[in-house]
């Protein structure tokens, strides 16, 4: 396969994470220099650039000197309120130097998971990169609680990616990419250079490794790359704890990159395709399974069993009998509605709903399959 290059690219998001940030304890002014050569390298080549940064909990944490590392979930909001002033503070800086107007951007899950917030966010993404302003992102840690956490920004940057949408997602890590295993346990592990679909074998070769400072790991961006590739954008892992680290990634193509097939899929679809956590699921029978891959909606009679607690308009999982996930899709119908016409037909849902409603639960123009 050929090396990946973004000359034909308009957008790129850029995750840096807590690890890069921070060294002993302090902001890593000197590497962010170099990373920002890259970045203006790209912006000079017409491709708008955004950000999504990690760091303001540990920064927010060393400047208060709190040594303890279990903390509640309210002296986590502290350290991040403090700790984003610092992070935000440091990139003025360095990007005033080379003349480089810069905008922050807090996200909660809502703003990405809800609709209406979601097209919000992009519509001042895409005014900020249209005025030539370069956007940091982060998630608002200081106002979000654990249960409606994205919970590592890869995600979050991978939602970033979707609503704006970029052509590439690159995530910088402290390893060169995905290996057949964990490199720092094996010498047999070879690192993959091209990933066409993730599957269950993929999945397997991710360590949930982290740092002192992060939240995720390899599984994280996996799981980042997959929701980025089923809206058209693909992604690179690659090393970042080294100088001018995308630039080097360019010429040698020394990294992991997932490539995406989805071009040209519709908004709506993108976003239900990256809903990070989908409020409830349902499980279909075989004859459903055939008939959602023929392109069909998804009707009663082909619905097994329901779980979760869920809302009319809300997304939720198909899956296969065996566990698999088939895919997302807005529901016409709650929870307790489905329980009660699964695996009934479409004309008795009247019947039995005492209401005329939908004939599908989910229609396919609200429907997205997985590979």
């Amino acid at each position: 396969m050929k090396n990946i290059s973004l000359e034909k690219s308009v957008r790129l998001v850029l995750k840096i994470g807590s690890s890069l940030l921070i060294k002993n304890n302090k902001f890593n002014k000197d590497w962010l220099e170099t990373l920002i050569e890259d970045l203006i390298f790209f912006r000079k080549q017409n491709i708008e650039v955004i950000i999504v940064a990690s760091g303001s909990v540990a920064l927010g944490k060393n400047y208060l000197n709190i040594k303890k590392k279990k903390v509640k979930i309210q002296e986590k909001q502290a350290f991040a309120a403090c700790g984003q002033v610092i992070l935000m503070n440091n990139f003025m800086k360095i990007l005033k130097k080379k003349k480089v107007n810069v905008a922050q951007i807090l996200l909660t899950y809502s703003d990405t998971e809800d609709r209406k917030k979601s097209i919000n966010s992009r519509e001042t993404i895409k005014e900020l990169l249209k005025l030539n302003i370069l956007p940091i992102i982060n998630e608002n840690d200081s106002v979000a609680i654990d249960e409606l956490k994205f919970g590592d920004n890869d995600r979050l940057a991978a939602r970033v990616a979707q609503i704006s949408d970029a052509d590439f997602l690159i995530l910088l890590s402290d390893v060169d990419g995905l290996y057949t295993c964990n490199p720092k346990n094996s010498k047999s592990a070879k690192l993959l250079k091209f990933v066409e679909e993730i599957d269950k074998k993929i999945l397997k070769m991710a360590s949930k490794e982290t740092n002192l400072y992060g939240t995720g790991g390899m599984t994280t961006k996996l799981e980042a790359a997959k929701i980025a590739m089923n809206s058209g954008c693909s992604t690179i892992i690659c090393k970042g704890n080294r100088k001018n680290p995308i630039q080097k990634y360019f010429k040698n193509n020394h990294g992991t990159v997932f490539i995406s097939k989805k071009k040209g899929t519709n908004n709506i679809k993108n976003w239900i395709a990256g809903t990070v956590k989908p409020s409830g699921k349902v499980i279909v029978d075989s004859g459903a399974k055939l008939a959602l891959k023929n392109g069909a909606s998804l009707l009663p009679i082909g619905v097994m069993s329901v779980f979760g607690s869920f809302l009319k308009g809300d997304i939720i999982k198909i899956e296969s009998t065996k566990g698999d996930e088939l895919g997302k899709g807005i529901s016409h119908y709650d929870c307790n509605e489905i329980k009660k016409i699964k695996g009934k037909k479409t004309s008795d849902l009247k019947n039995i709903l005492g209401y005329h409603g939908r004939d599908e639960i989910i229609h396919r123009d609200f429907l997205t399959l997985n590979d």
